[in-house]
């Protein structure tokens, strides 16, 4: 009797056409049955929202062979959410990945990225999930350094899990030569942020949002640093948000109510 194939189900925030999701397809595919839910247009920078107050569409597309594909309306998380509900029925995958995404996702990126909100979905889910994500914003952005690690790394979660409550924040480098795999922990950084103000024809303001990325880490155990030095950096990151070590603090507190 031949062993049944892993379930695997892949999503993005850049739309269901996207270069970098068709290479996580034709990775996953070499590790078992990939099922494609994914937004009909690009979502970055959503995070983990979710629709509300308006209907939600899911529809089967046919872009690759042999890959079952969906396109949805939604967001990132609500490909996970009706993944799951609706294509699975209630069945859940056996890892859950997200990207490749154009653009990394280090350091407080994480927090922004659709890409990773749909990983944390999926681990929210008890599935095992992994975001992946590559520094190179363009649409013709070359991948092959990132197929052996994406391979690998999705292997590696497929056979040994994850701790419950936990994910893989995986981000690659654009470089010619990647030394090896790191793992680490998020850099302390921030954006910026500025906006420029221009006038409509009606004399209005609108504004686009600019920024500098500020690193205030000079760790070298950081996701940051690991990129800068031509390393696969991989943190495992985790959705409960409490911040455990300030409980003890808190917890000294007199709180006088009148």
């Amino acid at each position: 009797m031949s062993k049944k194939q892993p379930s695997i189900l892949v999503v993005n925030d850049d739309g269901i056409t996207a270069p970098g999701i068709k290479v996580l397809i034709e990775e996953m595919q070499k590790l078992g049955q990939v099922t494609v839910v994914a937004p009909e247009g690009p979502q970055s920078g959503t995070g983990h929202a979710i629709t509300i107050g308006k209907p939600l569409r899911i529809d089967r597309v046919y872009i690759y062979p042999d890959v079952e594909m969906y396109k949805c309306s939604g967001t990132p998380v609500d490909c996970v959410k009706l993944a799951v509900n609706q294509v699975f029925k209630g069945r859940k995958p056996d890892i859950c990945v997200s990207g490749i995404n154009h653009g990394l996702n280090s350091s407080i990126n994480v927090l922004y990225s659709g890409t990773m909100s749909a990983a944390v979905e999926g681990a929210i889910e008890a599935i095992p999930s992994i975001g992946f994500s590559y520094d190179d914003l363009e649409t013709d952005a070359d991948f092959s350094n990132c197929r052996p690690y994406v391979r690998s790394i999705a292997k590696q979660v497929l056979a040994k899990g994850l701790a419950k409550g936990t994910l893989l924040n995986v981000n690659f480098p654009k470089t010619d030569r990647i030394n090896g795999i790191k793992i680490c922990r998020q850099a302390d950084a921030k954006w910026a942020e500025e906006f420029d103000e221009r006038k409509d024809p009606n004399n209005r303001s609108y504004y686009w949002l600019t920024g500098v990325f500020q690193l205030r880490d000079r760790g070298e155990d950081t996701d940051v640093w690991a990129l800068q030095n031509d390393y696969v950096s991989i943190v495992p990151v985790q959705f409960d948000m409490t911040a455990h070590h300030a409980i003890p603090d808190l917890n000294s507190w007199e709180f006088e109510i009148q």
